[in-house]
């Protein structure tokens, strides 16, 4: 099943293909203050927001990009008021339920990144259940990061890893960061090489700081639910136009003398 097309007729952007991000981290900000400027309950900009997500994953499927991670609950989300973290839950439950299937038939595979500890099972469940439906999708990867936090993964990791350094599994002085990042939840996924931000806010929130060490950033002024495939073919034009030295450099060039 092919994307849909986007509404108004746009066509994504003409990257080369190997300067399209493999990888993109999204963090979905403004549902909220989307809302409150509406003189609606902020449950109202979350569900709106649904729609903004699944035409981004449109827009990924049109330019080429192969993996969207999405940041759908933190872990410092339970700080919010019960009515919402409660609408929060039902929310992402039903969203998985509702747009597998679409999914699916998209050629999208679905990942979970996330602790277990509080998460409703229901949510945990149909997670479970679109992991292994889309298993063997090739087209792209969606990867919902409900009850993350990044902190906490590389906490959950190094504890992982200690235990199994303990039981002699593991050589404590041949630690590398290749052998730490393959206990991190998911550890086949690729570095993170572009990653937007909506509502003009300018901070990672604790959004994939592993995976992100060498990622572009991109934070554009739009409030989420106004945000579609358009604003990310927009930030992947800006990332194609800069300039990913990891480190390195070219020498200047020296005038000769004579």
């Amino acid at each position: 099943m092919d994307p849909l097309p986007h509404p108004s007729g746009a066509r994504p952007p003409d990257i080369p293909a190997d300067l399209v991000p493999v990888h993109v981290a999204l963090v979905m900000d403004g549902n909220g203050r989307w809302a409150k400027a509406r003189g609606l309950p902020r449950t109202e900009g979350h569900k709106q927001g649904e729609f903004s997500l699944f035409d981004i994953v449109d827009g990924c499927l049109e330019l080429g990009v192969k993996c969207l991670s999405v940041y759908a609950f933190s872990t410092e989300n339970w700080k919010r008021s019960p009515d919402e973290v409660r609408f929060l839950m039902g929310f992402n439950r039903n969203v998985l339920r509702r747009r597998r299937d679409e999914l699916n038939a998209r050629g999208v595979r679905m990942r979970w990144s996330g602790r277990r500890p509080r998460l409703w099972r229901s949510v945990i469940s149909e997670l479970e259940t679109a992991e292994r439906m889309t298993r063997h999708n090739t087209k792209m990867t969606l990867n919902m990061c409900v009850n993350y936090g990044g902190r906490a993964e590389i906490v959950d990791a190094a504890a992982a890893l200690a235990r199994d350094v303990r039981d002699g599994r593991v050589n404590a002085d041949r630690i590398t960061e290749a052998v730490f990042a393959r206990y991190l939840d998911e550890p086949d996924l690729p570095d993170v090489d572009l990653f937007v931000r909506s509502s003009g806010e300018q901070r990672t929130s604790n959004f994939l700081p592993w995976q992100s060490v060498y990622a572009e950033m991109v934070f554009l002024d739009t409030l989420f639910p106004d945000f579609d495939r358009r604003h990310l073919w927009h930030a992947c034009e800006v990332y194609a136009s800069r300039d990913r030295r990891y480190g390195g450099a070219v020498p200047n060039p020296v005038p000769e003398t004579t």
